[in-house]
Order: structure tokens, then sequence, then C-alpha cells
């Protein structure tokens, strides 16, 4: 399973985004220009997140993006499923139907090996997500790390974008 790098870009525009002042947004472009990526993109992926209910998004002079809810209210999961939607990562598509012995009154989805253990897989992967949160995160970043959060606002504070 792949992800898009928009769940990258996403998860650490969230995870910026908790260390910015109380009150303040940040602009797509300066989200962008954080990681040097393509601000058009980065926009599209914290539009998908305001639709989401994870961040807000405020036009204006002053506007940007903030996040919507506390960062303990945010799941890693909520962050994926906004930038990759909620489908199953694995489709069964039934071959086993087409193959010698396949039978058309058989839901293979539901008899099929490879697809139950493809789905026990997924959820094991969704609970994990599930169980962590961007507060997590955040916490784990700030104990390894313990400037990130000042030179983040620092750079922030600096750049005119």
């Amino acid at each position: 399973m792949r992800m898009g790098e928009g769940v990258e870009w996403a998860l650490h525009s969230c995870l910026n985004l908790t260390w910015i002042e109380p009150g303040e947004a940040m602009t797509a472009a300066r989200l962008a220009a954080f990681y040097q990526l393509p601000p058009a993109y980065l926009n599209k992926q914290l539009q998908a997140l305001a639709r989401a209910g994870i961040v807000t998004s405020t036009p204006g002079p002053r506007g940007g993006f903030r996040l919507a809810r506390a960062p303990e209210e945010i799941t890693l999961l909520d962050v994926v499923t906004a930038i990759e939607g909620t489908g199953e990562a694995f489709r069964c598509d039934e071959v086993l139907r087409r193959g010698p012995g396949g039978r058309e009154d058989v839901d293979y989805r539901q008899q099929c090996v490879v697809a139950q253990s493809m789905r026990r897989a997924e959820l094991a992967w969704r609970k994990e997500l599930a169980g962590r949160t961007l507060a997590e995160v955040k916490a784990t970043v700030e104990k390894r790390h313990p400037g990130t959060p000042a030179s983040t606002r620092s750079w922030f504070a600096g750049l005119r974008t």
C-alpha cells in the first residue's frame, strides 16, 4: 500500500500548525515554503483537511489555516482519510469466481482467505492510526527535538510570503 505524498505534507502542516501562536493563521504559501513544496498542491491538501473539519480557513490579509480542533482530538487516521478518502486499501475483485471451480453464488469477498487476511491487516493499520493523535506526535517531536516549536515559530515569523 502506498499513500500519496499529500498525506505526508498534510501531517507535517498540521504539526506545524500546533506550534503557531494561538489565534494566528498560516497561508498555504507560507506552509508550503517551510518545506519548499508547491503551494497550489499543498493548498489542495489543506482544502481537503478543511472539508474534513481538521483545519479552518479564514480569508483576508490575516487569514490562512489553523487547526479546527485541539491536537488531542485529531488522529493520524483523520488526516489520512481526509487526504486519501475512506475507501478500502485492498479491493477484492473476486478473481476466485473466474478461476477453476469458481461459482456465481459465492461471495468471495467473505470466503477468500487472501481477502480476509488483507482486511485484517488494513483494520490493524487503521486501528494504529486511529489510536495516535497529533498531540502525541507533537509531544514525541518536542521530546526528541526540544527546539522545534520555537524554531518553527521563528521561521514563520521571519517569512514574508
